[in-house]
């Protein structure tokens, strides 16, 4: 891909690669030039993914990692130095859901939400930042950290609390590290996806749900993962994002811009 969103030569680290959202964006990553190491708990989920970038000619590799453990970062980033010497895009797109009624959220069910979905960001803004931080002060490199927010960190969704609390959480980490870091050269934006059909979210999506989503949604229909690519790349290049941070990139054929 030419300039002024070709990744040649950047490493892209992505957590939640295996799942449908973040897959089709390490895909796009790859296809741009980015060398991808895709992150999550299941090889098995893993082995598509991998064998689609490789098909096509791009570099990947697969590392499982617990984002919810500080430990295990730590050992995804040394994992990631070692193979690749380097790492330039983080993108952390772990999420898990549960609908539920707000007075019967059991206290293990907002600890299990927010610890994958909030927590696990935290952490890796963390343990990449710290990496970012040093090599931009020493080598005056920058870096791109992408985190996958929501409508609901936006404005709330009904049957969702605990899921839209945890995202909104995300939307404020993600521009308060980017007014930290912008001296650095380390830009960090929040990726919205309107509504995309995936394994985190079917079991919310019933008859009437859908039905009222669509109804509020201009283009008439559900997302594809492939019209994520577009914006990743846009927010991941040096070139073509340069001065872009703090901002929450909505993809969402018009949902949010739609009242009634």
């Amino acid at each position: 891909m030419n300039h002024p969103f070709g990744l040649g030569g950047k490493v892209a680290v992505v957590i939640g690669g295996t799942g449908e959202l973040c897959g089709a964006m390490a895909e796009g990553l790859a296809a741009a030039g980015a060398e991808t190491v895709l992150v999550g708990r299941d090889a098995g989920k893993a082995e598509s993914r991998l064998g689609r970038i490789t098909a096509a000619g791009g570099r990947t590799s697969f590392v499982p990692c617990d984002v919810t453990s500080k430990a295990s970062l730590s050992g995804l980033l040394a994992e990631v130095l070692s193979r690749c010497g380097h790492a330039d895009i983080l993108i952390n797109g772990a999420g898990i859901n549960s609908p539920r009624p707000f007075l019967e959220i059991p206290e293990e069910e907002i600890d299990r939400i927010f610890s994958v979905n909030t927590k696990a960001v935290f952490l890796a803004c963390q343990v990449f930042g710290s990496y970012f931080v040093e090599r931009a002060r020493s080598e005056k490199k920058g870096a791109s950290i992408i985190n996958v927010g929501s409508m609901s960190g936006l404005t709330p969704l009904s049957r969702v609390f605990t899921y839209s609390a945890s995202k909104a959480a995300v939307h404020n980490i993600s521009k308060n590290l980017a007014r930290e870091w912008a001296p650095l050269g380390i830009r960090v934006n929040v990726l919205v996806p309107g509504f995309f059909p995936a394994e985190q979210n079917r079991k919310v999506l019933t008859p009437d749900r859908v039905a009222s989503i669509l109804g509020h949604t201009p283009m008439g229909r559900f997302g594809e993962a492939r019209e994520l690519v577009g914006a990743t790349l846009l927010l991941a290049s040096e070139e073509a994002g340069s001065f872009i941070t703090g901002t929450e990139l909505v993809v969402d054929g018009g949902f949010h811009a739609t009242s009634i």
